[in-house]
């Protein structure tokens, strides 16, 4: 039989594998803008959709965005490519998980690939009172993944910067159109926070 202490040890700590989500897709003329290549906003999209499986198979709960930390395009992808998205959750916080989505594409009719893109957004998960819940642990283990969980608290702390500096500015340009307002009046409106779920998980920390 399996011990208390063990089947708590393993709700309290996940595998960074056991996130793991793979999304492909071939890229087809409507995705593509006037150079042929995808549009940034369609990798994008298919990056928050892989992203947001992996945040949820690893807290067993319902996630939201809190933050895409960051999206570096490496290299165009072109219509008739395919693209294999891999995405796992690298490190969690409390009620916050990191997920690394890398991109890949390749030319089907010579087989090359490469990484196109790379992206980290954090992600929040929400309790049945739509509050942030608590999450696992990460458990890394191949090499990239302890890379990956070693270097997080460096990007959480970036990512806590980041996000003061977006306050100040939401606060000071407030919700009016910025080409009617006066420079003097701007910042006296209050922003808008959506749901109640969504201002949950963006005033929590993470």
């Amino acid at each position: 039989m399996i011990k208390l202490e063990e089947m708590a040890a393993s709700v309290a700590t996940r595998p960074a594998s056991a996130s793991l989500t793979v999304k492909d897709a071939i890229v087809l003329p409507p995705d593509t803008n006037h150079h042929g290549t995808i549009f940034g906003g369609k990798l994008m999209a298919y990056i928050d959709d892989v992203a947001t499986i992996a945040a949820t198979r690893h807290a067993r709960r319902p996630v939201v965005t809190a933050s895409t930390d960051s999206v570096d395009f490496l290299h165009p992808v072109k219509k008739g490519d395919a693209v294999s998205l891999s995405a796992f959750v690298t490190w969690s916080h409390k009620t916050s998980m990191e997920v690394f989505v890398r991109v890949v594409t390749e030319d089907l009719l010579t087989g090359k690939r490469k990484v196109s893109a790379t992206s980290f957004l954090t992600f929040v998960a929400l309790g049945d009172d739509d509050r942030p819940a608590e999450v696992p642990g990460v458990q890394p283990e191949s090499d990239e993944e302890r890379l990956l969980y070693n270097t997080a608290p460096e990007r959480k702390e970036a990512r806590r910067i980041r996000r003061q500096e977006s306050k100040h500015f939401a606060d000071f340009m407030g919700t009016d159109d910025a080409r009617r307002v006066p420079p003097s009046s701007r910042g006296t409106a209050q922003s808008h926070k959506g749901s109640q779920a969504f201002a949950c998980a963006w005033e929590s920390e993470w």
